[in-house]
């Protein structure tokens, strides 16, 4: 136990139920006993033998006997068989004999209360907040040990810090690594943990690794319970062995692409704590923000590239999780130079845009819709359609590709595809931005025929995979074209489908009336006229949104019918097919 009690006028209680400072003569120094020693003369601690310290944090055994000498007062007790011995200090120097008096036998310990020398230090105020922080991780990094928080109410004025606590974590740092990732968006529940000891008695490091989802990291190394806030040694040989791993792994499972990842694939998506315990530390300077033992690095390395490698056997399902995604990222890395994030041009850009791209003369996207056409036979009758001012054309060539599970890679390279991302400017994937999107509306207008919903199922699986935000903001809609068009003497009426067509004729036509029925082939049949009447006018059109509820449940419903449609594999279409569809029996061929 270790109790930490912080009061006003900057004076510091640190207590401990150790063995005591030792008492007796020192064999040195006759007249003084080894209290006052350690208490005053430097390189006096007992760090410097490894019979007393494995590891220790301090590495010069200077601590105790520099605050004692910049101390306004220092009081010492120790309690060890019954007897409380105690001595006092002012500015490092002996201000009474050890004194000794009878206490509970069960106490034992050191007590030691000082309060920094004002001269020295100018009104120095203790940072609570600073100080129960620091508390707290040191009973993070050494697990099962209690540490104990007490402080004055009035220091904590304005602060959420309370005046009492204390600290016990069963589990040490993967405690601590919950509390740093509790909020973020994991790749999946399993964390890397490992405690491998690195050869000598005393050496042993202890890893903790959450993997996120999402763009999100942060990393925290520690040696010997220090901070190290600019790493050294021992998180450069993490870095290298978990890439090491990963690409042996990779390469004995047969995993193509894995070359290309780098350390920012895994390491901006990490939460990571390392915690190194060794005899004799070395750091860049007496403030020990970096740790520099290079010889020590490649023992670090082979032992965690050991650990980790048997993690990535033991869990092949969260491995495979994770190399799929470490490879999804260098390809989102590596690929989006080729998809250009465009704002809404200006004279000088006009010339990046898409050379199919017919866009609108508007300044501001209110109001604007671009209108994605299947062919550039209906683009032309399109454009003829079309209000200038608000609505832009974009022609694509046939269907386009289907995106539901291939690369980025694959993506960048697609025209018709790359196309489309350029005219619409806001992104793709984790680089999307909504606030850059050039247009109010998104319509898809395709032929009403099986290959018009066909494409227009394909952009809608680009919309969802890529672009969902757009789906969810309500700004992606169908249009909808006429089927039929029905014409007696100077009456035009159009029907959209066959029950439409024997609805409308019953509804604006004698049965015996003589009527002339005429089949749309496609959009760019259709004269530019009746196609703005129909289908391009906002007046007259229908359109129909493509939304889905916001609601876990439905989101799921949403993400199978995805995968069982334009999934790879083929026996979900089937079963789909042979659930859904309406067969006709009894033909007469």
């Amino acid at each position: 136990n270790i109790s930490l009690s912080l009061f006003r006028n900057n004076i510091v209680c640190i207590e401990d139920d150790g063995r005591g400072i030792p008492t007796e003569k020192h064999p040195k120094f006759k007249n003084k006993s080894a209290l006052e020693i350690v208490m005053t003369t430097l390189h006096s601690g007992g760090k410097f033998s490894n019979k007393i310290y494995n590891t220790s944090g301090g590495l010069h055994g200077v601590g105790l006997s520099v605050v004692n000498a910049l101390s306004e007062n220092l009081e010492v007790k120790i309690y060890k068989n019954g007897i409380e011995y105690s001595q006092k200090y002012k500015k490092g120097i002996v201000k009474s004999k050890i004194i000794k008096k009878k206490c509970k036998k069960k106490i034992k310990g050191t007590k030691i209360t000082f309060k920094p020398d004002a001269e020295i230090f100018d009104k120095t105020i203790f940072n609570p907040i600073k100080i129960y922080n620091l508390l707290k991780i040191k009973a993070y990094l050494v697990k099962n040990s209690n540490l104990h928080w007490l402080c004055e109410k009035r220091l904590l004025k304005n602060t959420k810090i309370p005046y009492k606590e204390s600290f016990y974590f069963k589990n040490g740092i993967k405690d601590y690594l919950d509390s740093i990732s509790k909020n973020n968006k994991k790749l999946f529940n399993q964390i890397y943990y490992s405690e491998i000891n690195l050869g000598a008695i005393s050496d042993r490091i202890e890893i903790a690794i959450n993997f996120n989802d999402e763009e999100n990291s942060s990393i925290k190394s520690f040696c010997n319970s220090i901070l190290t806030n600019e790493g050294g040694t021992h998180e450069s040989a993490l870095k290298s062995a978990i890439m090491k791993s990963i690409k042996l792994y990779a390469k004995h499972n047969q995993v193509s692409k894995i070359s290309n990842i780098s350390q920012s694939d895994f390491f901006n998506y990490s939460d990571i704590l390392i915690s190194l315990y060794t005899n004799n530390p070395s750091f860049e300077g007496q403030t020990k923000q970096k740790l520099s033992m290079p010889k020590f690095q490649n023992t670090i390395e082979k032992n965690i590239i050991e650990s980790f490698s048997l993690w990535l056997s033991n869990n092949k399902k969260q491995s495979k999780r994770l190399i799929e995604s470490l490879i999804e990222r260098s390809l989102l890395r590596t690929n989006l130079d080729k998809i250009v994030n465009l704002e809404r041009k200006s004279a000088i850009e006009k010339h990046r845009l898409p050379g199919k791209l017919v866009d609108c003369s508007r300044n501001t996207i209110k109001e604007t819709e671009l209108f994605i056409v299947e062919g550039d036979s209906a683009g032309g009758s399109a454009k003829q359609a079309r209000n200038r001012e608000k609505q832009a054309i974009l022609p694509l060539r046939g269907k386009i590709l289907n995106v539901y599970n291939v690369t980025l890679a694959k993506i960048a390279d697609n025209n018709e595809i790359q196309n489309l991302i350029q005219a619409l400017g806001c992104g793709i994937g984790r680089n999307f931005d909504i606030n850059k999107l050039r247009y109010e509306k998104i319509i898809l207008m395709t032929d009403a025929d099986v290959d018009g919903s066909h494409i227009a199922t394909l952009l809608i699986t680009f919309f969802y995979k890529f672009m969902p935000q757009i789906i969810h903001e309500s700004r992606l809609f169908l249009a909808i074209p006429p089927l039929f068009k029905i014409i007696k003497n100077n009456k035009i009426i159009y029907a959209f489908n066959e029950k439409d067509r024997k609805n409308k004729i019953k509804k604006f036509f004698n049965n015996s009336d003589k009527i002339q029925i005429t089949r749309f082939k496609g959009l760019g049949e259709m004269p530019s006229e009746q196609l703005k009447i129909t289908t391009m006018d906002p007046n007259n059109r229908n359109l129909l949104k493509i939304k889905f509820e916001n609601k876990k449940m439905e989101l799921k419903k949403v993400e199978n019918i995805f995968s069982s449609l334009m999934g790879n594999k083929a026996e979900l279409r089937y079963k789909f097919i042979t659930e859904k569809a309406n067969f006709v029996t009894n033909v007469d061929i």
